[in-house]
């Protein structure tokens, strides 16, 4: 039911089924309390009714909020204060795409007594580039979850018998002379470089069955440097931390592709551990690959983080910082450019 004036619009929802009430309002209606925060129009709950008062512009945004989490509830989904916000940010920022209730239902492996899905809008484009395409690059900040989407991924089409193996690398940016210098044997001087993919793999895979796919061949982690002279037929190859490549070990991994084989490449430009004046592949990439089909490009932001809130602010803060510090040194490098005053933040 709808009531309007000029300024102000009130709307009724009525929730069918009582447990569908109680799993929308939450704990001592802590999922209401989060919903109200977010807006300033009156939300008020009365029996099986929730009415809802205010301007017509954001009244119209709490029934679509308040319809897409009733969708969540019916699926089974349990409603969170997280997923209240990420399904807000969705509503706010993708206008009449993807239903949010479609994102945060979609199944990519469940795995461990859990189910993992996207939680942003642009990780669910990512997923679906990733079956759409054969090669697919991912680029974005840290949390995104650009290569635990990647490996869910992977794994799944392991399971479902698409490809024989994967294959996980990443390149050893401490590699060369340095590396000499670190104790142990070759494979213990490379495990830390390669330790966040063996976390990821243990939340997806029973921790015994690890060992056992990794010596038949099933599941290779392995430095960049170990690719070159391979072809990868049947394979699923994930290139991790793809900024630390140069232009040539870029394209010495792609033209590693074989029959029947998948790549997906992470990685964030703005965290390039190269030495200075080495130029990063990943950020060179686009320009070259432009325009090829089958292969698909994914920009992931800092709304699409998925750790601690302050991860997203955190990543925030850095790209101003970047844009500063930029912006002044452009500006001090170009002719004529005028000087900075003192104590001017640059």
């Amino acid at each position: 039911m709808v009531e309007s004036t000029q300024q102000s619009t009130q709307v009724k929802i009525v929730v069918p089924e009582e447990h569908m009430m109680v799993n929308l309002l939450g704990s001592g209606d802590e999922l209401l309390h989060s919903v109200e925060r977010s807006f300033d129009s009156d939300i008020h709950v009365r029996g099986n009714e929730i009415t809802i008062s205010g301007s017509p512009e954001e009244t119209s945004v709490v029934v679509r909020l308040i319809e897409e989490l009733l969708e969540l509830v019916k699926n089974g989904t349990v409603v969170t204060p997280d997923a209240i916000d990420r399904t807000l940010g969705m509503l706010r920022s993708s206008g009449d795409g993807e239903r949010p209730a479609e994102v945060l239902t979609h199944n990519i492996l469940s795995a461990r007594g859990r189910t993992i899905r996207p939680k942003t809008l642009n990780q669910k484009r990512y997923v679906d580039a990733i079956d759409r395409h054969t090669v697919v690059f991912g680029i974005g900040p840290a949390g995104t979850g650009k290569t635990y989407l990647a490996m869910a991924k992977a794994v799944k089409a392991l399971q479902n018998k698409q490809v024989n193996r994967i294959i996980l690398t990443r390149p050893a940016v401490e590699a060369g002379e340095r590396l000499g210098f670190l104790p142990g044997t070759l494979y213990e001087k490379i495990d830390p470089y390669l330790r966040p993919l063996y976390d990821a793999l243990h939340d997806m895979l029973a921790p015994e069955s690890i060992p056992k796919l990794m010596s038949a061949g099933t599941i290779e982690v392995a430095p960049l440097a170990y690719m070159r002279g391979r072809t990868l037929n049947d394979s699923f190859i994930i290139l991790d931390e793809a900024q630390n490549t140069s232009p040539e070990q870029m394209k010495m991994f792609l033209t590693r592709l074989g029959f029947g084989s998948k790549i997906v490449v992470t990685g964030d430009v703005t965290q390039v551990d190269l030495p200075d004046g080495t130029t990063s592949g990943l950020r060179t990439i686009e320009n070259i690959l432009h325009g090829i089909d089958d292969i698909g490009f994914c920009r992931l932001s800092s709304t699409d983080v998925v750790r601690h809130k302050l991860v997203s602010a955190i990543v925030d803060a850095y790209g101003r910082y970047d844009m500063q510090q930029n912006g002044s040194q452009g500006a001090r490098g170009r002719p004529g450019a005028p000087r900075k005053s003192t104590g001017t933040t640059g």
